[in-house]
């Protein structure tokens, strides 16, 4: 039987490459840059199954570049930058990878969280600049974690996996927002709040981990902002549609907020220009899941949905 082509947009760690290279037949991304519109449409005419990342943004026109594709396995656990309704439409089955990047993420969190808590990233920019004048008891003075109230928006895996790191290891008081409540919380002996503003009131630090999408884009605005507790924290793992990065910024500016730990923005990897320009801002890009053990397994769950789908198997991990 013919083997079915398979289209990886970006470079995958090599031991997964070289896996699906064994199985199918892989046209590999050897630049390693985004692909065009125009380069992700054509592929849906030439490949049975797209492989891509947070990076592509695979939309209506994209999808309806051709009849081929019928599979879009996704890398990653998101997939606000696939068109659902668009691939849904056209007969194309849709995955991602969850589970396997959670304690990457949350580990991500916490380092966010005591950057911005102890302004690590201002320090080793002034040192650096060669600006360091030597040790002083009121130099970069920055909060503890003990005793503090971590906020969490959004308690799936990873929204847990922080607020566990972050309860036990730190010893923060826990509370979050979701839908509904959670019986993972008792272990934390974390407070339910169904209602965002609630909770945003009396967080000390706030951290983001919901999905990407319509429900969720600005959902931290200039009003939930301005409903933070002064002096608080603001830490996004999450998605960079999720917040109003201008009033952010002129919060963070303001001093409302004493500052904030973002690994996502919302035109990747374009980041606001009103954030650049402070200091009681720590920027990665987009590490969340940057670890070789876990970037392997992702490709090895999307591994997975691909040779389900080459079986006619139910994929482990179908979104649409």
């Amino acid at each position: 039987m013919e083997r079915l082509k398979v289209l990886v947009t970006r470079r995958w760690p090599e031991a997964v490459e070289r896996a699906l290279g064994e199985r199918f037949e892989v046209v590999l991304n050897g630049t390693d840059k985004p692909l065009s519109q125009s380069e992700l449409a054509t592929a849906m005419a030439e490949f049975d199954v797209l492989a891509p990342t947070v990076s592509d943004r695979i939309d209506a026109a994209v999808i309806n570049g051709g009849d081929r594709c019928k599979l879009i396995a996704n890398y990653g656990v998101g997939f606000d930058h696939i068109d659902l309704a668009a691939a849904k439409a056209k007969g194309i089955a849709v995955s991602n990878t969850p589970g396997v990047l959670t304690d990457a993420t949350a580990d991500l969190a916490l380092t966010l969280i005591l950057m911005a808590a102890r302004r690590a990233g201002e320090g080793e920019r002034e040192l650096r600049a060669g600006k360091w004048s030597g040790w002083r008891p009121t130099h970069l003075i920055g909060s503890a974690l003990k005793g503090k109230v971590l906020g969490v928006v959004g308690f799936g895996r990873i929204g847990q996996a922080t607020a566990e790191r972050a309860h036990h290891g730190f010893g923060m008081t826990i509370a979050y927002f979701a839908r509904r409540p959670s019986a993972a919380a008792e272990a934390l002996d974390a407070e339910f709040c169904p209602d965002l503003e609630v909770l945003l009131t009396k967080s000390d630090f706030v951290s983001l981990h919901v999905p990407g999408g319509g429900e969720t884009a600005n959902l931290i605005d200039a009003k939930a902002i301005a409903a933070m507790k002064p002096g608080s924290y603001l830490i996004n793992t999450a998605r960079g549609g999720v917040v109003d990065h201008d009033a952010l910024a002129a919060a963070l500016k303001s001093g409302h907020l004493a500052g904030a730990g973002l690994d996502v923005y919302p035109q990747e990897p374009q980041v606001p220009e009103a954030l650049l320009e402070l200091e009681n801002v720590v920027l990665l890009p987009h590490l969340g899941s940057a670890n070789a053990e876990t970037r392997e397994a992702m490709g090895m769950r999307a591994l997975a949905n691909i040779e389900a789908f080459a079986a006619g198997e139910d994929l482990p991990d179908r979104v649409a």
